[in-house]
């Protein structure tokens, strides 16, 4: 299986997609999605939930003692960290077939462990993930690795991308 990463603009439906093809295949899936945490109706944060059900804060508008910044939140660099230790035992203990990384994004970069923890995945062709639009040198290296496909998610092509990762899948 090559690696896939999905990429798109904020709000297109990339971690609904990687829900629902995780809710979809017959493999065995570990690994993380990246969720808004909502007050009032109003996006002050986000959280990491692992497919196995624990939640650790990621970033918080509240959270401005952190020196981790992405515009107006504060990152959680100890949760990022806490995550992956958490996904590297489970991994070791049930070789997923796929691995789920929601998302490869500027605050997930932070983390040393998450990028080691990211390349070790990359390398074992084992991901299914999103990544940011908008490139760093990082990131424009993951997309252009020969070993991996990159889908541009749109609201338009969302039903055909979902199919033709889902055959990819396969």
């Amino acid at each position: 299986m090559q690696n896939i990463l999905i990429t798109g603009y904020p709000g297109v439906g990339k971690t609904t997609l990687i829900n629902n093809l995780v809710a979809t295949l017959n493999k065995t899936c570990m690994g993380m999605v990246t969720n808004e945490i909502r007050e009032k109706g109003k996006r002050t944060g986000f959280k990491i939930e692992t497919i196995s059900g624990l939640e650790f804060p990621l970033a918080s508008k509240h959270n401005q003692s952190s020196r981790y910044r992405v515009a107006s939140y504060g990152v959680y660099l100890e949760s990022i960290d806490k995550v992956i230790e958490h996904l590297e035992k489970e991994i070791q203990k049930s070789n997923p077939e796929i691995i789920v990384i929601d998302e490869i994004g500027k605050m997930e970069l932070f983390s040393n462990s998450f990028k080691k923890f990211l390349e070790y995945c990359l390398d074992n062709k084992l991901v299914l993930g999103t990544i940011m639009l908008r490139d760093n040198n990082y990131t424009r290296q993951i997309k252009e690795r020969l070993d991996t496909v990159v889908f541009h998610l749109t609201r338009e092509n969302r039903k055909t991308m979902e199919e033709e990762i889902m055959e990819m899948l396969k």
